[in-house]
């Protein structure tokens, strides 16, 4: 009879991350030489600050009625929770009840509920379906298919160097601040997808590597929607559109000669996009 095999060496525990710094600097300088790869290929660090005493001071600062009125503006008075949302520091729940409280006295919270309620969408659908929201859950309404579309991201849209005004800056955003207003994050992706020629799929893993609030479903499903494979149609927009969003700070061109792919009128963006 063999002699049974020797039993595995055992593996010892990998050692726990502290908890506890001195200060946010203490734990900045941790992660840098914790994680020198991610220090060398994006050192910047987001000025959100982390703990549950700070989302409660900005769950108790919202204001309802500046958020319904400007939430589309880039400068507008959106809330800033979704780091918390995503990393549990808040609960969907308890942001609904406080928004519910304001409006008993006298504000408005459909538009700030609303928007939780596609949070919680997501979520679900996400809890739904799994990994599959990483593939195409419907066939592209672009009159293109999958083969038309590239799977590496170009090298100038990942330096932030495309020469369009918007989609440089919100690149360098992205990577300073792991956030972006979302009028910039579908006007990004309709960029990429639709005048890059990029599938969804690579992009929206690539926002998903750099967003503080980057939820699998929420994100990968609203790049979904942009392409069309989530969607009855593929989100586009125009320079218009954009400067109005943006305050004029944005015009969509590379330079006076050349106004960008989103120029003209929907019309004419639809016919130079998917013509």
């Amino acid at each position: 009879m063999p002699a049974a095999p020797p039993d595995p060496p055992a593996q010892s525990d990998p050692q726990p991350l502290p908890r506890d710094f001195a200060s946010r600097d203490a734990l900045v300088a941790f992660c840098r030489d914790r994680f020198p790869a991610a220090d060398a290929a994006h050192p910047a660090v987001s000025d959100t600050p982390g703990g549950r005493p700070r989302a409660l001071a900005r769950l108790g600062a919202i204001d309802l009625a500046q958020y319904a009125r400007t939430r589309n503006a880039l400068d507008g008075g959106v809330t800033r929770l979704s780091p918390y949302l995503h990393h549990g520091v808040l609960t969907l729940a308890e942001v609904r009840d406080v928004a519910v409280d304001q409006g008993q006295g006298g504000a408005r919270p459909g538009k700030f509920v609303q928007e939780l309620a596609w949070r919680d969408f997501f979520r679900r659908v996400l809890a739904e379906l799994g990994t599959a929201v990483e593939d195409d859950l419907e066939s592209w309404k672009t009159g293109l298919q999958d083969d038309d579309y590239a799977y590496e991201l170009p090298n100038d849209l990942l330096a932030g160097e495309t020469g369009v005004d918007f989609v440089d800056a919100s690149v360098r955003e992205l990577y300073d601040t792991g956030y972006l207003h979302n009028q910039m994050r579908m006007k990004l992706a309709a960029y990429v997808i639709h005048a890059r020629r990029v599938h969804w799929k690579p992009a929206a893993d690539w926002f998903l590597a750099h967003l503080l609030d980057g939820d699998l479903g929420s994100n990968h499903l609203s790049w979904q929607w942009v392409a069309s494979t989530y969607s009855h149609k593929p989100y586009i927009f125009n320079n218009e559109n954009l400067a109005k969003v943006s305050g004029g700070r944005f015009t969509g061109g590379a330079g006076p000669l050349d106004p960008g792919p989103f120029a003209g009128s929907y019309d004419d963006v639809n016919q130079r996009l998917f013509g």
